[in-house]
């Protein structure tokens, strides 16, 4: 018993997968379940520059993102007992994977393309769904990224017809196992 808990305490958890599957809301239940501190990658890289996620993709293009994004995350790895929900494209460098991979329990919250479409669409910093159809490009991206989602985990979580409540326990039981 002392043993798990004391893993407990100093694992971290990881959340990927794309955009409108839950990873913000997912994270801030769990983190609140288990005490632990809630980050987001990408709320970090806005505080510390001061700049909205669609302004520094404007700026300094899809590249200068994903540099920032992987500073963010090297750091946030350091760290113990955290919860941590990463951008949909964090898992499209080998590093960043690697990164995930050797820090904590990654979880991929595996979101039907219509469900993304529903969550995303009053959301307008999304730079990637800015120009054109959002089903077309969310596809697109999940073509791209599944596997990679897939590979990095060490366990999907399908969040179909689940509130966010929902995955968050099962996850939580997943830790706790």
């Amino acid at each position: 018993m002392l043993k798990s808990r004391l893993k407990l305490l100093t694992m971290n958890i990881f959340i990927v997968g794309p955009m409108g599957s839950g990873k913000s809301t997912v994270g801030k239940i769990i983190s609140d379940e288990l005490f632990f501190d809630f980050y987001d990658t990408d709320d970090e890289i806005e505080n510390r520059t001061g700049a909205s996620i669609d302004w520094i993709f404007d700026l300094e293009g899809e590249d200068g993102f994903r540099k920032r994004e992987t500073s963010i995350l090297k750091e946030m790895v350091e760290q113990n007992s955290i919860v941590l929900s990463t951008g949909g494209g964090i898992v499209l460098l080998s590093a960043n994977r690697e990164l995930l991979s050797s820090r904590g329990t990654v979880f991929y919250l595996s979101t039907p393309i219509s469900v993304q479409v529903e969550r995303t669409s009053k959301d307008k910093d999304r730079p990637l769904l800015k120009n054109g159809n959002p089903e077309v490009i969310l596809s697109k991206l999940n073509e791209e990224r599944k596997d990679l989602y897939e590979s990095v985990s060490d366990h999907i979580v399908e969040t179909e017809n689940k509130s966010s409540q929902e995955v968050a326990a099962e996850i939580i039981n997943l830790i706790k196992g």
